[in-house]
């Protein structure tokens, strides 16, 4: 077996076919299929599936796959540890976002994670950095299977998911944000998760934090949410609430440009949006990864989680 092999490996999955991975390569797509077919004889697997129009890994290749890229994040790791070690960070760091953090901007008060970034970039310019925006379950899978090196993602829950570490950056509580003249309007105080059966919510996609914390939270009080609309982030949510067309699931404070709604924090159970930095549990493997957690960790612990009192 030998790395080229595993690299190939991995280049074909994550294209989707052989001459893409070819072209990422600089390589002739001939060479690539014959190395990748030793490696299978080698192995006694059939790793892809050539069948369809895109090339996929087969339940062996899924299986393969973790290790694959462990094995060439290790060489990777090797050679920029010896190059940290003579005062010269470079490599790679892949760096992932849920799509609009949690569905929406972090609130005011948290480090810019898009500032943090560019002055780590400044400081050591021979880092690569590519940053990926996508679901909270997705972002997840991805620093699970070393896609990633770390993550700002949405949580359900304020524990650390299973593989992961993790360091809070938000905590605030859910709000329902009515029109004015809604059934629910009338009364300022606390809204049971329970009151809001039968009326049309407006919420965040599936696979983001605030829509697993809605989905939970009704679940313990024994309803099923109706989600007659979803969009991208709070800010649409609360314009799409303020034309009367349902309640918007928010974290709090709401977010401006909807003014008028009225704000009732949701109780009995109290649902929460989280925002997390997340990465493997035994730290990311690469030396300037590494470097780019310690640099976003002190950002974040110099500002503290923004929690209600500072909303």
């Amino acid at each position: 077996m030998e790395l080229r092999q595993l690299q190939y490996l991995v280049a074909v999955v994550e294209e989707g076919g052989f001459t893409r991975a070819a072209e990422r390569l600089h390589l002739a797509q001939p060479g690539i299929s014959a190395q990748i077919r030793r490696l299978e004889r080698e192995l006694g697997q059939r790793l892809l599936d050539r069948t369809g129009r895109t090339v996929t890994p087969t339940e062996a290749g899924e299986a393969v796959l973790p290790y694959a890229r462990a094995a060439l994040a290790a060489v990777e790791g090797v050679r920029q540890t010896a190059q940290a070690h003579a005062g010269l960070l470079t490599g790679q760091v892949a760096v992932g976002m849920v799509a609009g953090v949690a569905g929406g901007p972090v609130p005011a008060g948290t480090p810019d994670l898009a500032a943090l970034l560019a002055d780590f970039h400044t400081e050591h310019p021979g880092v690569e950095i590519s940053l990926r925006e996508s679901t909270s379950e997705r972002m997840l899978t991805a620093v699970r299977r070393g896609e990633l090196d770390l993550a700002l993602v949405g949580l359900e829950t304020a524990g650390a998911p299973p593989g992961l570490a993790l360091h809070l950056v938000v905590d605030l509580p859910l709000v329902a944000a009515i029109a004015p003249g809604h059934p629910l309007a009338a009364d300022p105080g606390p809204l049971p998760v329970a009151a809001l059966a039968g009326h049309p919510l407006i919420g965040l996609p599936p696979g983001t934090g605030l829509r697993g914390a809605l989905e939970q939270a009704c679940a313990e009080a024994g309803v099923r949410p109706r989600v007659a609309f979803e969009a991208s982030t709070p800010a649409l949510l609360a314009r799409l609430a303020a034309r009367g067309l349902g309640v918007a699931v928010l974290p709090r404070p709401a977010p401006d440009g909807a003014p008028g709604l009225r704000l009732r924090r949701l109780t009995g159970p109290e649902p929460r949006g989280r925002v997390a930095l997340v990465w493997p549990a035994a730290g990311p493997a690469r030396p300037a990864a590494r470097a780019l957690l310690a640099r976003l960790r002190a950002a974040f612990d110099a500002a503290g989680p923004l929690t209600p009192s500072d909303a």
